[in-house]
């Protein structure tokens, strides 16, 4: 069986129950029982992201109707924080319904829903939480990027980067903040020295990204780097163009040819 049908059937009726155990002490009326029942029935046809959404609709039936009380409930099941710099692939699966919560059930209400984000990404992830929050909060969510980009936690400080990737995987492809990527440097920009290669690394992602619709603006941005001979720009700069020195672009080559 492979990792992502092992992953997939994860979040079935056993996940269910292991959330159910958690919350049950914190909310006496949590309906166990019908909870996971109709958990492990509804996902039983379903794809990853089809079964993360079912736990994360019959969490919102199950808690109280009150978002901010259903959070709160939810935030004191969390757990730990993740001390690695390893992200959603390893740590914290059982939380991706909770960030799903958030991301469908949260835009009422701004700034509890930020700080959940904050509190689920030291543990697992919000890269694809927030993305909602860009379109309907823009502004607010922009300043709290960059808040974040300052953020002791090199979790937090990646989501920063993350969560705007344009072409992010498993997520829907977005356009450059307010359409002009010159928003998405601004931010990335705190975090190309960054001393975690966790944040590093997710940074060059976003910029390859960048590369592939919006070319001429990221080039000069990532030649104007060359100026600065920090210990990561060569990495940083190679890992960023590696899409377009693969097709034989010439004005990436060129910009390789000066480290």
């Amino acid at each position: 069986m492979s990792a992502a049908v092992q992953l997939k059937h994860y979040f079935a009726g056993e996940l269910a129950v292991r959330l159910s155990s958690l919350i049950g002490p914190l909310y006496s009326a949590f309906p166990t029982e019908v909870f996971v029942e109709s958990v492990a029935k509804e996902v039983e046809s379903l794809e990853l992201k089809g079964r993360v959404a079912v736990i994360a609709d019959k969490l919102r039936q199950a808690l109280p109707s009150d978002y901010p009380a259903a959070l709160n409930i939810l935030l004191n099941i969390l757990g730990p924080e993740n001390e690695t710099e390893e992200g959603m692939f390893n740590n914290g699966y059982f939380l991706m319904p909770i960030a799903y919560f958030v991301e469908k059930y949260g835009l009422e209400h701004f700034e509890i829903s930020m700080q959940a984000m904050y509190e689920i990404t030291k543990r697992h992830t919000s890269e694809y939480a927030i993305r909602p929050y860009l379109e309907v909060h823009l502004e607010d969510t922009i300043n709290q990027l960059r808040q974040w980009s300052q953020d002791a936690n090199p979790h937090v400080r990646r989501l920063v980067s993350e969560g705007t990737r344009p072409r992010l995987p498993w997520a829907r492809r977005i356009q450059a903040i307010k359409g002009d990527p010159a928003n998405n440097l601004a931010l990335l920009e705190p975090l190309w020295h960054d001393p975690s290669f966790y944040v590093r690394k997710s940074v060059a992602n976003h910029l390859n990204d960048l590369t592939k619709d919006y070319r001429e603006t990221t080039l000069k941005w990532l030649n104007d780097r060359l100026v600065n001979k920090g210990k990561h720009r060569a990495w940083m700069i190679r890992h960023s163009l590696r899409s377009l020195t693969k097709s034989g672009d010439p004005m990436a080559i060129a910009i390789l040819e000066k480290l």
